[in-house]
């Protein structure tokens, strides 16, 4: 145990987490040169495709340090995006150590800090890590400087390095195994494991991914887990060299994988405490508080028969995934389906790709919405994630949203507008913070509803993509909020309906009325597309009817007769309306979370 060391890699996102993780793995010889690859942690199609890291990946290390001695490296790779800070959270609480790592041309950004902060939370030792001083544009001691202004770390204590080149990436396995200190252990003799991570083998049940705090767990052995109770046998364990490799126990301050029959997903929760179900361990570890979700949609199979199987596929993506929630739901519109929370909408869009891609199942997801908290006329204090929920009006003696603490780093010339955005997204400026001569970072209260309407995007076109940024939930606000009930041909659709601020309702129900305009295909009849609050009708387009020339036959004689034609026509088209019905197209859905507030 004294030649262990736990560490994982913090940093922004597109800093070099990965591209480091891969120089680390080839100078400790862990893969061979014909199976080494770019991006080697990042095992997802989704991952490689993107270029972002989604999950956390563990990796066991050999390396021999200059002292001679051997050491064992467990290293945790790690997202960057704030999406998935839940990944960085739960990979810190299974490590002693953090490499910091900081892009040599861009400086610290807002999830830099963000992890920072978390790591300094856990009480690891962090390693600040200079990376891409190959690039031209790089400067190294500007960043440097900037490490111990922001953060308080000395420059001096900076390593420097390129992942992509390999330099100075041996300084940085020293100074882990010099700086990192040895595993904490429980005091504890008994065996604590905690599960940090899992996913589901569909012919060897749930594969547990453990760091071992006290005890040892070897094959063979019948283990509990704490907060269920149930027990289990151990059919095999190991570690990640990436690939799983067996091994005939793990010892404390080890990180491995534990398989041992579980085949119902419920039954493995993320951060419980694996101990000998004979001689138990007496308290279970902390684990981790549970994720809030900030985002919410409503998810439906597109084919109606795939709804249990969907069931499944979600059961088994919250195994991997531990800050998905899901509840199911029906619509009159598209069936049965699940109301799903999310961390982000980065996080929505993945975990929606996963599905279809990982699972076959083709979904329809409705408006992205968040959940508000509304007091009644009698007294009661409710919370409504969905616009199905939402009161009568005259039921209503109050409605909140809530706000998120928003911190954003730019540069200094575009200042004016992210702060004009920034309004623009009902934000309300606090503060703004001098990071160097160049940039500045400002911090602003923002409604989540404002947040999760494209405002990333606008704010990275607007600054020609130089800004970066990060948020926390603040609290809940006295807002005035309505219901928008969407109609078609007079019919509402429930999956359409949505929750926005007073001011902004009118705009956004216009544009999804536009959208739908052009989506709906026409009928023999004209359709209205109309925005209702309550009674009151606040936007509307109508797609004008197919028309079929029936006074073509008629050639000269008396206008009277096309006058009967026309008349006739007339009639049958408005039988039609009354008992005629629209569908909708599933584009029409997916088309709502594009709407720009």
């Amino acid at each position: 145990m004294e030649n262990i060391r736990n560490f994982c890699i913090i940093a922004h996102i597109d800093h070099g987490k990965s591209t480091l993780a891969d120089r680390l793995i080839e100078m400790t010889h862990t893969v061979s040169h014909r199976e080494m690859k770019h991006q080697l942690l990042d095992s997802m199609d989704l991952e490689r495709e993107r270029g972002i890291t989604i999950k956390m990946q563990a990796v066991r290390l050999d390396y021999t340090g200059r002292d001679g001695n051997p050491y064992i490296l467990n290293l945790i790779d790690t997202p960057g995006h704030v999406d998935f800070s839940y990944e960085v959270s739960r990979s810190l609480a299974a490590c002693e150590g953090a490499l910091l790592l900081v892009d040599a041309t861009q400086g610290i950004e807002a999830q830099t800090m963000a992890n920072f902060y978390l790591a300094l939370e856990h009480n690891l030792e962090i390693i600040p890590v200079i990376n891409k001083i190959d690039l031209p544009s790089a400067d190294a001691q500007r960043v440097a400087e900037e490490i111990e202004q922001v953060l308080g770390i000395k420059a001096a204590d900076c390593l420097q390095c390129s992942a992509k080149t390999g330099l100075g990436v041996d300084d940085i396995l020293e100074a882990i195994v010099s700086r990192v200190p040895r595993p904490k252990t429980d005091p504890e003799t008994a065996l604590k494991a905690l599960i940090f991570d899992a996913h589901y083998d569909p012919y060897r049940g749930v594969i547990t991914y453990v760091r071992v705090m006290s005890g040892s767990i070897s094959r063979g052995q019948k283990i509990k887990l704490m907060s269920t109770e149930n027990v289990f046998e151990v059919l095999d364990l190991g570690y990640f060299r990436p690939k799983m490799t067996p091994s005939d126990s793990l010892t404390v301050g080890e990180v491995g994988y534990v398989i041992s029959n579980i085949k119902n997903v419920v039954d493995a929760r993320i951060g419980d405490t694996i101990t000998d179900a004979r001689l138990s361990a007496k308290t279970a570890l902390p684990g981790y508080t549970e994720a809030k979700p900030m985002v919410f949609c409503g998810f439906y199979p597109v084919d109606t028969e795939l709804y249990p199987g969907m069931r499944d596929a979600l059961e088994k993506l919250q195994l991997n995934d531990a800050s998905l929630h899901f509840v199911p739901e029906s619509s009159s519109a598209l069936g049965f389906g699940f109301r799903c929370g999310f961390l982000g909408l980065l996080h929505m869009e993945i975990v929606q790709e996963r599905i279809e891609r990982e699972y076959g199942i083709e979904l329809v997801a409705t408006a992205p919405n968040v959940t508000y908290r509304i007091t009644k006329t009698n007294g009661d204090v409710i919370e409504i994630e969905n616009p199905a929920q939402f009161p009568a009006a005259q039921h209503i003696a109050s409605t909140e949203e809530p706000y998120m603490g928003l911190s954003l780093i730019a540069p200094s010339q575009f200042i004016g507008t992210v702060i004009e955005l920034a309004q623009e997204h009902r934000g309300e400026y606090k503060k703004a913070e001098l990071i160097d001569a160049e940039r500045q970072m400002l911090t602003f209260s923002m409604p989540l509803n404002e947040l999760i309407s494209n405002f990333f995007d606008k704010l990275k076109s607007r600054t020609r993509g130089y800004a970066s940024m990060d948020y926390w939930f603040e609290e809940y606000r006295p807002s005035k909020l309505v219901k928008v009930d969407m109609m078609i041909n007079g019919d509402p659709v429930d999956a359409l309906s949505f929750i926005a601020h007073i001011s902004k309702a009118p705009m956004t129900a216009r544009k999804m009325a536009e959208k739908l305009k052009e989506l709906i295909p026409r009928q023999l009849y004209e359709v209205a597309i109309q925005g209702i609050i309550g009674g009151k009708i606040i936007a509307r387009e109508s797609i004008s009817a197919m028309k079929k020339n029936v006074i073509a036959k008629c050639y000269g004689g008396d206008i009277s007769r096309k006058r009967k034609l026309l008349d006739k026509q007339k009639e049958g088209k408005k039988k039609m309306k009354t008992i005629g019905s629209v569908q909708v197209p599933k584009e029409a859905f997916l088309s709502v979370l594009k709407i720009h507030d």
